[in-house]
């Protein structure tokens, strides 16, 4: 089992920045990918970043590419997103995810991703 807890969310201006952090606990950090997901009202969860259990290999979406940082710091059980050059169609709640331990890779599917956080929100302003 792991218990995720996220952290970071807030109001900020349009091309602020954030930085998203999530606790993990419960079982080895580093045994399990990750992921960063977002859900805005009226719509679909969406990937936003994804992280291998070694961090060699990332993933993000078209739309956060290069504004975008998700890494991890496996001494601190903790999950980070960087999010730089803010737009308000970022506007969403942002989750955190964990995959089973059996998987060395992210998935792009949120139903690959066995436990979650309760989420942040996340409001940019114009």
């Amino acid at each position: 089992q792991v218990l995720l807890v996220e952290s970071g969310g807030g109001l900020v201006q349009s091309g602020g920045s954030l930085r998203l952090s999530c606790a993990a606990s419960g079982r080895t950090f580093n045994s399990n990918a990750m992921g960063w997901f977002r859900q805005a009202p009226d719509k679909e969860r969406e990937i936003v970043a994804g992280i291998s259990r070694s961090a060699r290999n990332t993933y993000y979406a078209d739309s956060v590419k290069g504004r975008f940082t998700i890494f991890r710091d496996n001494a601190k059980n903790t999950l980070y997103l960087q999010a730089n050059s803010l737009k308000p169609e970022d506007t969403a709640v942002y989750y955190c995810a964990a995959r089973d331990r059996d998987y060395i890779l992210y998935s792009r599917e949120r139903t690959d991703y066995q436990y979650w956080g309760q989420g942040t929100q996340v409001t940019v302003s114009s």
